[in-house]
């Protein structure tokens, strides 16, 4: 999801650009709403589980694609079912993304420590093939949306919250101990109402538990649609996030980002989009030189799971605070 979500802010710059050339995105259906701002992007749903499963599914995919009359295909994604899509759609102008592989694992063995291009810029690049010519430095954002009756039902009192906090991740090496994230919640809800965000039941029950401790922490887990969260996200001032699609939502979104890196880095090019450095908070790079480790946090030497822990309380409050 943090991956469709950094090719928003990409499309609208591409938009503003070249307002009369018609987008068309094609992603799974639960990731439809993170494109509802963009006025001249339609959106064309793959369900990868039933009518495009497997070869023959994106066979019949291909066919509807062709149906539509496209000019040339970006692909922002370039994994297996793209290629085969691109083997589908031959007679169509069709360019991949260059994720820069042989740069990421140069990284991650330490034979260079320059920052790597950006994911967005990547994305851009794939256009850029194509001809167009166009920037995405200076970006623009969707104002924050009303919340909807079901929406303020729920909140109740916490409508007016301005921080969030999402403190998981895909793996345990980029999550946050949820200890000092506790004490980090603890400072924050002094001062303003800290809104709780994740995904599963596992740790939808966490966040419950957290944030019945508090009177100004409200847990939007599991509450909402999709759309919905974008609604509240929307009205943040803040989102404070692992390295996770959370920070990339409220990104796009133009909220400003706190994230915290653990075996991951920015440098690798997945930081949220627009965001000042000194809001990545980094674990010590000295203690833990290997970092990064990988490129999504799925792989570290031992030990390297508590690097995390040596990001502390105090500056996570302050850079919160700083960006309020």
């Amino acid at each position: 999801m943090g991956d469709v979500a950094m090719t928003v802010p990409v499309l609208a710059a591409f938009s503003r650009a070249y307002p009369d050339i018609k987008l068309t995105v094609l992603t799974k259906k639960q990731f439809a709403p993170l494109f509802r701002d963009l006025v001249k992007v339609t959106v064309i749903s793959a369900d990868f589980n039933t009518s495009h499963k497997g070869v023959v599914g994106l066979y019949r995919l291909s066919k509807s694609l062709r149906n539509i009359h496209i000019d040339a295909v970006a692909d922002l994604h370039n994994v297996l079912r793209t290629k085969i899509l691109k083997f589908f759609l031959s007679g169509i102008r069709f360019a991949q993304i260059d994720k820069g592989r042989a740069r990421k694992k140069a990284l991650i063995t330490g034979k260079i420590d320059t920052p790597l291009r950006t994911t967005p810029q990547r994305y851009a690049d794939v256009f850029r093939s194509f001809g167009f010519e166009f920037e995405i430095d200076n970006p623009s954002f969707p104002t924050s949306k009303p919340f909807d009756p079901a929406t303020t039902k729920v909140l109740g009192s916490f409508t007016d919250a301005i921080v969030g906090i999402a403190p998981f991740a895909a793996y345990a090496s980029k999550t946050y101990p949820i200890s000092k994230m506790d004490k980090v919640i603890f400072e924050l809800e002094k001062e303003t109402k800290v809104l709780l965000f994740g995904g599963g039941a596992n740790e939808t029950q966490q966040l419950e538990t957290l944030a019945s401790k508090y009177s100004n922490v409200f847990c939007v887990a599991g509450k909402f649609s999709l759309e919905q969260e974008l609604d509240i996200i929307s009205n943040l001032k803040v989102m404070l996030s692992m390295d996770s699609s959370n920070g990339h939502m409220a990104a796009m979104l133009g909220v400003k980002v706190v994230t915290l890196w653990g075996v991951t880095h920015p440098n690798a090019g997945f930081a949220p989009f627009n965001q000042l450095e000194a809001n990545n908070l980094l674990s010590d790079q000295e203690k833990f030189s290997k970092i990064p480790t990988s490129i999504y946090g799925n792989s570290y030497p031992e030990g390297y799971e508590f690097a995390m822990q040596t990001i502390t309380v105090e500056s996570i409050v302050k850079t919160v605070q700083d960006n309020l």
